[in-house]
């Protein structure tokens, strides 16, 4: 095996990362995935805020500033999504590639590509 095969994926550090700083804090007990679930959908909430009202064009060209606000939304929403995933055992990213596969199966390119029908409508 090579080097790289030993080195943890990016979404696999982060949630060792995760679980040293909740350990740390002794948070554990506060982490129940009806907490985290509730977390998550706070943090998706504050995201949201950050484009309700912007036109279509005005969300695609945040300013420094505003993109910013935007990325730390979005980091604590991978972060609750992250850990868990980590408490309930769940492989995220091979979660989401089955779900990939998922899609793909639902939406075959020569039926969905550039309509925004939900797949039962194709």
């Amino acid at each position: 095996m090579s080097a790289a095969e030993h080195q943890p994926d990016a979404l696999s550090a982060l949630r060792d990362e995760l679980r040293r700083f909740a350990a740390e804090r002794e948070w554990e007990r506060f982490h129940t995935p009806k907490n985290l679930a509730m977390a998550l959908s706070g943090e998706a909430g504050e995201l949201i805020e950050h484009f309700q009202w912007l036109s279509a064009e005005q969300s695609a060209s945040l300013p420094a500033p505003e993109r910013e606000a935007v990325a730390l939304e979005m980091a604590d929403v991978l972060l609750y999504l992250v850990r868990m995933a980590d408490v309930l055992g769940i492989d995220l990213a091979d979660a989401a590639r089955r779900k990939m596969a998922i899609n793909a199966r639902r939406y075959p390119v020569e039926l969905a590509r550039g309509r925004a029908d939900k797949y039962d409508r194709l």
